[in-house]
């Protein structure tokens, strides 16, 4: 009789032992998998989230003030629009949309507004929330965060990726912030005379909460030519991965530009970063935790078990059975345990997290099927990790004393 089919039946014919140890190692391995599944896809949704809040990283001339990121272009030096050029043809990743825009101080009538000029499919694209004044910006291809062909991912659409082209504004229209219609007393299709101008009033701007609230919105060349700036802008705004930021994509930036000043949003990047490393972090403890506490009850199990058989320990022994003979009879055992709980681990666990997901961070978990041989793995090396002590006592007991009566 070979050792694996003398395992297989002692584990048959003991099946609530089996089913004990079985027990440990799934709880644990299951518990595992549903924390990271719902982790996992809860780090690409904020991920999301925080990308789609808008551009977070702004390029200025050298002498720019950055006193406020947000009104820093208003009349600032210029840059050359070939800067633009430049990223694009740069092998940097992590860039998802660039909106350059010239920013000056006009007067309407006796009001002084603020006249952005913008290239409509990168400026609204980096703006979400004019999305909801049914805008839609250019079509935008992640950088970081992973995405499927119907822009889909774990139940969560990407509006980032799911925006459609828009034909440019016409030279002669533009966009008005919410605050700035109300000053002027702005209407959709009205007209609005700036710089000797005409401009006709295509949409009135949601209400954002930022300076976009006070800005008169058109096309970057019309704007260029109006002012007498060809071919220049004050700043370029750009959209980046906040994973490739803190990869240093500010200081690559920097080194095809080395005569501007980039910054960036702190609080965006940060929180991000923050809210990743902390879900990592957790991951990491749950699995230190359930390594330990799996490899004792895996232990005790395996030891237990070596006390039960220490006459057939003993009689193997007498027959002529080598230490190593032992190691393989109780490694094999915790093999199959670790091989059928990691597999059953994965299952409870995935189911876990597909009916817990979206009760507790309101997402949709789907079935990640790589974790099924991490969750075999994992399983295997508590299993076989917990083993090896009682298995080495096993094969060092001495036969005689073993086949002496109690």
């Amino acid at each position: 009789m070979t050792i694996s089919k003398l395992v297989l039946i002692e584990l048959w014919k003991r099946k609530s032992q089996l089913i004990t140890g079985l027990l440990a190692i799934t709880l644990g391995i299951s518990v595992i998998v549903a924390i990271q599944s719902i982790s996992v896809v809860s780090e690409q949704n904020v991920a999301r989230n925080l990308d789609n809040l808008g551009a977070n990283i702004l390029v200025l001339p050298q002498a720019a003030s950055i006193d406020d990121y947000y009104t820093s272009d208003i009349d600032a030096p210029t840059l050359p629009m070939d800067y633009v050029e430049r990223i694009l043809t740069s092998t940097i990743a992590g860039v998802d949309n660039m909106s350059p825009k010239l920013t000056r101080r006009v007067k309407v009538g006796d009001q002084s507004v603020v006249l952005t000029g913008i290239q409509p499919k990168s400026e609204i694209a980096s703006k979400p929330l004019w999305q909801s004044s049914g805008l839609t910006g250019a079509e935008i291809k992640a950088a970081c965060a992973p995405t499927q062909s119907d822009n889909k991912s774990h139940g969560l659409e990407d509006e980032k990726l799911k925006r459609k082209a828009i034909d440019t504004l016409n030279y002669n229209d533009c966009l008005a912030g919410s605050q700035v219609a109300k000053r002027l007393k702005l209407n959709v299709n009205g007209q609005i005379k700036i710089m000797n101008k005409e401009f006709r009033v295509v949409k009135i701007l949601p209400e954002t909460g930022t300076v976009d609230d006070d800005r008169i919105f058109a096309n970057l060349k019309d704007v260029q030519t109006l002012l007498g700036i060809e071919n220049q802008v004050s700043a370029i705004e750009i959209m980046g991965c906040c994973n490739a930021i803190s990869d240093g994509l500010l200081g690559k930036l920097r080194n095809i530009l080395p005569d501007t000043r980039v910054t960036t949003i702190g609080q965006i990047v940060s929180t991000q970063i923050e809210t990743n490393q902390l879900m990592k972090k957790v991951t990491l403890v749950m699995l230190i935790i359930i390594f330990f506490v799996g490899g004792i009850s895996i232990g005790n199990y395996i030891w237990a078990n070596v006390n039960e058989r220490k006459r057939e320990i003993g009689i193997l022994r007498m027959m002529g059975a080598e230490r190593g003979t032992i190691y393989e009879m109780f490694l094999l055992k915790s093999l199959i345990l670790g091989i059928v709980g990691g597999a059953l681990g994965y299952v409870f666990g995935t189911l876990a997290g597909v009916i817990l997901g979206p009760y507790l961070a309101g997402i949709v978990v789907k079935p990640l099927y790589l974790y099924l041989l991490w969750s075999i793995l994992l399983s295997v090396a508590i299993s076989l990790t917990g083993s090896l002590i009682p298995t080495y006592l096993a094969a060092k007991f001495d036969p005689h004393s073993n086949l002496q009566e109690d």
